[in-house]
């Protein structure tokens, strides 16, 4: 079986309006074509291919606000918003889609914005590579200042913990906030460079992270030991 990646960034409860996750938004899919063409155009989900297709989202700020005040909980109004969208490939495998949580000011739950990415084909040829999820974290860093993010196998995920939260395990691409505290020397070949004044970003290897590598689980199980012994890998954590 081929194996599959996702990008995410999480955050505690942070209480924003609809035009405040909206300006999340429109600076994300602005900043999405430079990660990869497969991610220039975002169509709004249906309840077919053919009906999706209709419906291109709009990156300008009054449509954004709109979809995202539509995907308001009705009921508990502390659960934030929710909104999606799919890039339309042709082929399944090769496609991508975006699942947003914003807004949320509950510990109940935490904000998140996960990226689905292709498996194989032509596009996940370009997007399952160092430079280009280096390039969607940062997007995603930027967009919606998260506390964590990674891109990374699901594989490696699910064969290192049972229950993942984010935050507690070590991946492919990650970013850690200044919040958490400063990232001890990490053994080569692991990349560290900072985004701006926001955190830490955090790349293991150059070429693809497989789960079926054992040099790779062995960094990544090396990386992991140092960062949890520098108290990073920990849950997330509201902040004033």
């Amino acid at each position: 079986m081929d194996e599959t990646y996702y990008a995410g960034a999480y955050w505690c409860a942070r209480k924003e309006s609809a035009e405040e996750c909206a300006r999340r938004a429109e600076r994300m899919l602005a900043t999405l074509p430079t990660v990869d063409p497969s991610f220039a155009l975002w169509f709004k989900q249906g309840k077919s291919r053919k009906d999706a297709l209709k419906h291109v989202v709009n990156p300008s700020m009054p449509e954004l606000e709109e979809l995202i005040r539509r995907g308001r909980d009705r009921v508990f109004e502390d659960l934030g918003f929710r909104f999606g969208a799919w890039n339309g490939a042709a082929d399944d495998h090769d496609g991508s889609a975006f699942r947003v949580t914003c807004g949320g000011y509950t510990e109940a739950v935490s904000n998140t914005c996960v990226f689905t990415l292709p498996g194989r084909g032509p596009n996940a040829s370009r997007v399952l590579t160092m430079p280009a999820l280096t390039r969607l974290v940062r997007t995603l860093v930027m967009a919606w200042e998260p506390e964590w993010a990674v891109a990374t196998s699901s594989s490696h995920r699910d064969s290192v913990t049972a229950t993942p939260k984010a935050g507690t395990f070590v991946g492919w691409i990650m970013y850690l906030s200044r919040r958490r505290g400063p990232v001890p020397p990490l053994p080569a070949p692991v990349h560290v460079e900072p985004v701006e004044d926001k955190g830490t970003l955090i790349v293991l290897t150059p070429e693809r992270f497989t789960a079926s590598n054992p040099e790779h689980v062995a960094l990544a199980e090396q990386v992991r030991a140092l960062l949890d012994q520098a108290g990073l890998l920990t849950p997330l954590q509201a902040h004033p």
